[in-house]
């Protein structure tokens, strides 16, 4: 019995690690070099939070369109959490629990908001959650609500060719 209850535990720690997500803490400017960086890549940047209802609710919609279009070669989708750095243990159990497969970030800027929300767009009031689609290095959208799945993909279709 122990040793049934000793593999049980080991195959409970590898399940964990193998699903365990990493996320790169950045500050604004290394975002902005990061999605500079998908220059032939429509890139959907989604800003949300583990504490934000609509960003959540969301997620599911964000997960089935990366998973449709993940093994499309001009296809990125970047999801920027504005979570504090203290708590990104629950930011990686958000999405084990999730199922997030997009590549995740956490900004953690938020000393100078008033700096980088305007950077991304103008018109951003600092709500969230807000997605913004870029097309070969190029801002295309700026969706500063919740979105839905179809919302989402018509964007992605309009510009993925």
């Amino acid at each position: 019995m122990k040793l049934f209850s000793f593999l049980s535990l080991i195959g409970i720690l590898t399940f964990s690690c193998v699903n365990a997500q990493t996320v790169e803490t950045v500050k604004y400017e290394a975002l902005h070099e990061k999605i500079a960086n998908y220059k032939d890549e429509v890139v959907v940047v989604n800003f949300w939070a583990t504490w934000c209802a609509p960003c959540v609710e969301e997620i599911p919609a964000f997960m089935e369109i990366n998973e449709q279009y993940k093994d499309h070669p001009n296809f990125k989708m970047l999801l920027v959490s504005l979570d504090r750095p203290k708590i990104i243990d629950k930011v990686k159990k958000f999405m084990v629990d999730n199922k997030i497969t997009a590549e995740v970030v956490l900004l953690d800027d938020t000393k100078r908001m008033n700096e980088w929300i305007p950077s991304f767009d103008p018109k951003w009031a600092g709500n969230i959650p807000v997605t913004i689609v870029y097309d070969k290095g190029e801002k295309v959208v700026f969706h500063d609500q919740a979105m839905t799945k179809f919302e989402l993909e018509d964007y992605i279709q309009e510009y993925l060719d």
